[in-house]
């Protein structure tokens, strides 16, 4: 059974990176930087989430999928993935600490995520983040991931 919840979610390289925080603190923003370095859009502001055994998911809800936020431009459309395994929470926060020794742990759905702050006023946020989900983000097989229709 899936839940919605407010977050934005794309896919690098098969593994979803979640993007938390309060509204207008820069996550269709980091996501739209993301894509641009080549990610995909999972879901923008709006994303459906189920654990699947040890694994969550995310995938697009299907009235929202593909749209993605540019403030000051409007409601845009890309290319989305249908899923993702979520392999890493980020969440911005002006007050995220410089060094973290360790990420934190992040429950959703009863599975146990990493997860870090980023400041988000930085001009190289995608590549905090990118650095973020080499360094601390899971790892899955090639069968977690898939882009085409949701099975």
């Amino acid at each position: 059974m899936s839940r919605l919840i407010q977050a934005t979610c794309v896919a690098i390289g098969g593994r979803g990176v979640l993007i938390q925080g309060p509204p207008g603190s820069g996550k269709s923003s980091l996501a739209l930087a993301l894509i641009d370095r080549g990610a995909m859009l999972v879901g923008d502001d709006g994303l459906s989430v189920e654990a699947q055994g040890a694994v969550l998911r995310a995938f697009p809800p299907p009235r929202i999928a593909g749209l993605i936020e540019v403030r000051n431009v409007g409601i845009l459309t890309r290319p989305v993935t249908s899923f993702v395994p979520i392999a890493l929470a980020l969440r911005l926060d002006p007050a995220a600490p410089r060094l973290p020794e360790e990420p934190e742990a992040v429950l959703i759905e009863g599975i146990e995520l990493p997860g870090l702050a980023l400041w988000p006023e930085s001009p190289v946020l995608a590549l905090r983040a990118e650095a973020a989900l080499e360094r601390w983000g899971l790892s899955f097989g090639a069968e977690q991931s898939h882009i085409g229709p949701r099975p």
